[in-house]
């Protein structure tokens, strides 16, 4: 028992940390982006260019992050944050695939969190 929580305290501190880091990287750019293919590049310029979703993908980065590192409403913020790892994601295995392995690790923290605390969804599947 203690070692699934164990893990589980992990798990959720290790993406905590990797949101938070990344989100904060959208603002300060303090880990410079890879190389990309050049659909990988018009993609994310496109992104760039609206002027607010990557801002807004930072802040929902930095706030889930932040409420995962202190286990508030981590129910909700597993949930809010799995749309934009889930594109994440696919952006890597459908045009820059070199790069997936961060976005796997990301998404698969987030499955195995969601997993673990599924009791906590199941009023959201139920019928009224």
């Amino acid at each position: 028992m203690t070692m699934n929580i164990n893990a589980e305290k992990i798990t959720r501190v290790l993406l905590a940390l990797i949101l938070v880091i990344f989100g904060l990287n959208k603002f300060f750019n303090f880990l410079p982006m890879p190389p990309m293919p050049e659909a990988a590049q018009g993609f994310m310029g496109a992104l760039i260019e609206t002027g607010y979703l990557m801002l807004f993908v930072a802040i929902i980065e930095i706030i889930s992050g932040i409420f995962l590192l202190l286990n508030r409403y981590s129910t909700l913020m597993l949930i809010l944050i799995f749309p934009v790892l889930l594109n994440a994601f696919l952006f890597h295995l459908f045009l820059d695939l070199k790069g997936i392995g961060g976005a796997l690790l990301t998404i698969s923290l987030n499955i195995f969190l969601i997993v673990r605390s599924f009791d906590k969804y199941k009023i959201l599947l139920s019928k009224s």
